[in-house]
């Protein structure tokens, strides 16, 4: 027994000894005019790897982050840094397309895999070999929530909102616009903003006088909360809803009472969660933040780290960045916090949505749709 017990404790000891440390890169907008999705997603991923701070060899994971300032030249700073100084295996970053795409080309030229946590544009990762995400697309998000409008809601007519200035928007609003219409609704008219802008009267005035059944506003939080709260001062009482770009707390502040009502897609929602997984993470982040109501971008976030680590796992040696991207690539019914994640042969989450929807000043959970 003593010898069983001894031969137990030198394997061990040759595992301690033989452990070592593999470094993951994140790029996240910590500041600037996107940092609430960056700030979100980094408690995700620290969380995360609270929970989960080893590989299954007993190699520490250690996190090296780095601001991009929201700004793409600041992105590719961050990815190149990581890279060249940081010496890191993998990167996970950025939140917003643009941005991510830099990241994603330092990625490429330096064969390293990077994981976005929360780009949608439908081509991002076609050329990416490197490249994979854990959200959805733009296409399925806008053809879910297009479906849900005329089969759930009931809408026969729309006005589209489109943020002329950014890659998330346009995708949105093009895939939402070829659904809604291929089953039998009528798109009146698309209204062009761009990100910045903060006097929406002209366009809710012509919301007013075309009265759709829905308005679509796929932008982010900051210029949906200022059209709907516009609108409402105009006294419209029309259906208005979004993507994940308003899955943020700042959302519902921003727009007051006027949010009521308001719907969006979004990837998780902590009153229905729906993984083992999810559960534990629910108690570690109420232990952390002192609730339990999770951003969806905070979910995204750890699965990317998650997910990283099962790649990571899956390779004989955890720094083999080649390795990892192949493993990343070929992961099935991975157990999320956000739900179950399969990736594609190009990096691309196959995974369901949920819908939500503001009621007495907090997001509620409405429905879910499966791929």
């Amino acid at each position: 027994m003593k010898k069983f017990s001894l031969i137990a404790a030198c394997a061990l000891a040759a595992s301690a000894l033989n452990a070592g440390e593999v470094k993951v890169g994140v790029v996240m907008p910590m500041t600037g005019a996107v940092a609430a999705y960056g700030q979100v997603a980094w408690t995700g991923i620290e969380i995360a790897n609270k929970i989960e701070p080893k590989t299954k060899k007993g190699d520490d994971i250690k996190l090296v982050l780095i601001d991009s300032k929201g700004d793409k030249v600041e992105a590719t700073t961050a990815a190149t840094r990581l890279v060249t100084e940081d010496k890191v295996s993998a990167i996970i970053g950025e939140m917003v397309t643009g941005n991510t795409q830099q990241v994603l080309q330092i990625g490429e030229e330096k064969k390293i895999p990077v994981i976005a946590p929360a780009a949608t544009a439908d081509k991002l990762l076609d050329r990416a070999k490197f490249g994979a995400r854990v959200t959805f697309m733009d296409s399925f998000q806008g053809v879910s929530f297009a479906k849900y409008a005329g089969e759930k809601l009931g809408a026969k007519t729309a006005v589209i909102i489109t943020d002329q200035s950014t890659a998330y928007s346009l995708g949105l609003a093009k895939a939402f616009k070829k659904e809604f219409e291929k089953n039998g609704g009528k798109v009146l008219k698309e209204l062009k903003i761009s990100s910045g802008d903060k006097d929406f009267k002209a366009v809710v005035s012509q919301v007013g006088s075309l009265n759709p059944d829905l308005v679509y506003v796929p932008t982010y939080y900051q210029e949906a909360s200022m059209i709907i709260r516009q609108a409402r001062q105009i006294g419209l009482k029309n259906a208005f809803a979004s993507g994940d770009g308003v899955s943020d707390d700042k959302f519902i502040p921003l727009s007051g009472e006027a949010s009521e009502g308001y719907l969006y897609t979004d990837v998780f929602d902590s009153t229905n969660p729906p993984t083992p997984k999810s559960k534990i993470f629910i108690d570690e982040y109420e232990k952390a933040k002192g609730n339990r109501d999770i951003p969806g971008f905070t979910t995204l976030g750890a699965d990317a780290y998650f997910l990283l680590l099962d790649a990571i796992n899956r390779c004989e040696n955890p720094n083999d960045s080649i390795c990892i991207n192949e493993k990343i690539k070929e992961t099935k019914n991975f157990e999320g916090v956000s739900g179950y994640i399969n990736i594609d042969k190009k990096g691309n989450a196959v995974r369901s949505l949920v819908i939500k929807e503001v009621k007495g000043g907090k997001f509620v959970y409405k429905d879910t749709v499966n791929p």
